[in-house]
């Protein structure tokens, strides 16, 4: 992108991170197989599955594919949001509820002093990466354009083809950066513009919810690109 072509007000300047990290996913995504998509790199990996064999406590999709999930809670990495939404103002009760956890789950987090321990969590496929980001960006642009009454977790009909899966996953994200792009300023300052009920976007500036989500992309394929050089890698060995 020309430095001349730059924008330098709030939308634009989301606007354009937004483009610059979507065109450099899909440069990076280019060629992606249906065995790449899926491969679970070590034991314990999560993934989509057909939902019979589904191996994950809150595994979700409409359909016979389904998204790994596991137990709620709220990792060490997000201990620092946990208070930033005390600090705000929400309750307890509050954030428990936007956690999906118990109120003493949220009380030990409050009362934690140093650093976290390391979150351990999953590796995660390629496919659940991408499907994660799809449901995500979905459901976001149901509770904030569209009618605001589906349930997130069921917008998204995941499926074990990698192409079909890009199709779809690309379509959701142009949609929601065409409905971005029309946002006014007085929108962007707006607690609650998005009412996506997997989060804190109620309680948020609609400005802050699009920096996240700008966020969530460009951390999530990141990740996706280290695993396609690691399949790529797989099976060479040093000399």
């Amino acid at each position: 992108m020309e430095t001349e072509s730059l924008r330098t007000d709030r939308l634009g300047v989301l606007l354009d991170q937004f483009d610059q990290a979507r065109e450099m996913a899909q440069v990076r995504l280019t060629g992606l197989g249906d065995e790449e998509y899926l491969w679970e790199p070590v034991p314990g990996c999560w993934s989509i599955r057909r939902r019979c064999e589904a191996v994950t406590p809150r595994a979700f999709g409409p359909g016979e594919w389904v998204l790994d999930r596991g137990a709620p809670d709220i990792p060490a990495s997000e201990y620092a949001e946990v208070a930033r939404q005390a600090a705000g103002g929400m309750t307890v009760d509050k954030i428990a509820e936007d956690w999906s956890v118990s109120v003493e789950r949220v009380e030990q987090v409050l009362a934690h002093t140093g650093t976290p321990e390391p979150d351990v969590t999953p590796v995660t496929t390629i496919a659940w990466r991408l499907a994660h980001l799809h449901f995500e960006f979905a459901g976001r642009w149901e509770w904030t354009f569209g009618e605001r009454r589906r349930e997130p977790k069921l917008l998204v009909d995941f499926t074990p083809s990698a192409d079909l899966a890009l199709e779809r996953f690309w379509a959701s994200v142009d949609r929601w950066r065409d409905s971005i792009a029309t946002v006014t300023d007085e929108q962007l300052d707006t607690v609650g513009f998005s009412q996506y009920p997997h989060g804190s976007d109620p309680d948020d500036p609609f400005i802050g919810v699009l920096a996240g989500g700008n966020l969530e992309l460009i951390h999530h394929m990141a990740e996706i690109a280290l695993l396609r050089d690691l399949w790529r890698a797989r099976f060479t060995t040093s000399g």
